[in-house]
């Protein structure tokens, strides 16, 4: 799950391997192309495999 919130952040819950979820937050430090990245915060939690599937819903 990603979303854009109020205040300019972006927050994202992601499972998977810890080999992908490295490479998640690797990328999380420069971002898209034209993105402005200030600082990166995450936290794990316990696998709970609730995560089937991506979509992207437009608000």
């Amino acid at each position: 799950m990603v979303r854009n919130l109020p205040d300019g952040r972006v927050e994202i819950l992601a499972e998977g391997d810890k080999e992908s979820i490295d490479r998640l937050i690797k990328w999380c430090y420069h971002g898209p192309r034209g993105a402005i990245v200030e600082n990166v915060e995450y936290k794990f939690e316990p696998y709970k495999g609730d995560l089937k599937d991506f979509q992207i819903i437009y608000h």
